[in-house]
């Protein structure tokens, strides 16, 4: 095996990673990692090395998860949402204001951002999201569909999309809130 595969193939797993948890679905996720390591190996003159390896396969694997999606859309059901369907009761009174509000976060959110540690836990975060909130707020922020696009696939209206997508947020702020940030502590990795 030469050495562009051998770099291909060492960078599997975090594909499988980013695959799973947008698609939640093993045997899916599989299969567009296999097509991105097959196209990166059938055309490896297509990577010119204007950015890292890493980066270029993540991007093809973007395109092979959207084709992912769009094939198995109509045999995947949506869960319903009856878990979070107090989730608005539990952090807004009944006049919309935070009944407690969230701590303010240090003002440093890119040097957070670049912690491997960080994206850690904001990736443990999105996998406790349910199903249905993590694969719609993936679409629209990891996979940066169009809102149309991530309604058409899953067969939803753009009202119920966004419902989805704040119920996402809200629960990955109270996560990152509590798993990282911590209440009244400072930043995790940060002086």
């Amino acid at each position: 095996m030469d050495d562009f595969a051998q770099r291909v193939e060492a960078l599997r797993p975090q594909l499988m990673r980013y695959a799973r948890s947008q698609l939640r679905h093993d045997a899916w996720a599989e299969d567009a990692v296999q097509d991105t390591l097959l196209a990166a190996l059938e055309k490896p003159q297509s990577f010119a090395g204007q950015s890292q390896l890493r980066t270029w396969l993540v991007g093809i694997l973007k395109h092979k998860l959207v084709d992912q999606l769009r094939r198995q859309h109509r045999e995947a059901a949506l869960p319903s949402e009856d878990d979070s369907a107090d989730l608005d009761e539990l952090l807004f009174d009944t006049s919309g204001h935070w009944i407690e509000p969230p701590a303010d976060w240090p003002s440093v959110p890119d040097a957070a951002l670049g912690q491997r540690q960080f994206l850690a836990v904001l990736d443990a975060c999105v996998e406790r999201l349910p199903p249905a909130q993590g694969r719609v707020f993936l679409m629209r922020e990891w996979l940066e569909l169009d809102s149309d696009e991530v309604c058409q696939t899953l067969a939803i209206t753009p009202a119920n999309l966004w419902v989805m997508l704040h119920r996402a947020r809200l629960r990955l702020r109270e996560c990152l809130q509590h798993d990282w940030f911590g209440p009244g502590q400072p930043m995790k990795g940060m002086p």
